[in-house]
């Protein structure tokens, strides 16, 4: 089942901060998801000014625990980068 994820950061003044000091942990994260075949793609949402605000990704797994397991130990979560998560199924569509 794919999952498209919306994830808001924090909007404090030590949120850039937070999301730069776990960003390596989360990418190295992003890459074991690809390794499994549960990463679709992903990104940095950006404000007009180019700078990060939240993140985009679709990933694939075998069910919605899997999904929850994974994401609510991602560095993001954790390190509380990402304030407003909103999880959806997903149908890519095929043309």
């Amino acid at each position: 089942m794919l999952y498209v994820i919306h994830a808001y950061d924090f909007t404090d003044a030590e949120a850039l901060n937070r999301r730069m000091a776990v960003r390596p942990d989360h990418l190295e994260g992003v890459k074991k998801l690809k390794a499994g075949n549960n990463y679709v793609l992903g990104g940095a949402l950006l404000n007009p000014e180019g700078q990060m605000f939240g993140s985009m990704m679709v990933v694939d797994f075998d069910t919605e625990e899997a999904m929850q397991q994974w994401l609510q130990n991602d560095p993001y979560v954790t390190g509380q980068v990402w304030e407003k998560i909103d999880v959806k199924p997903f149908r890519q569509a095929v043309v």
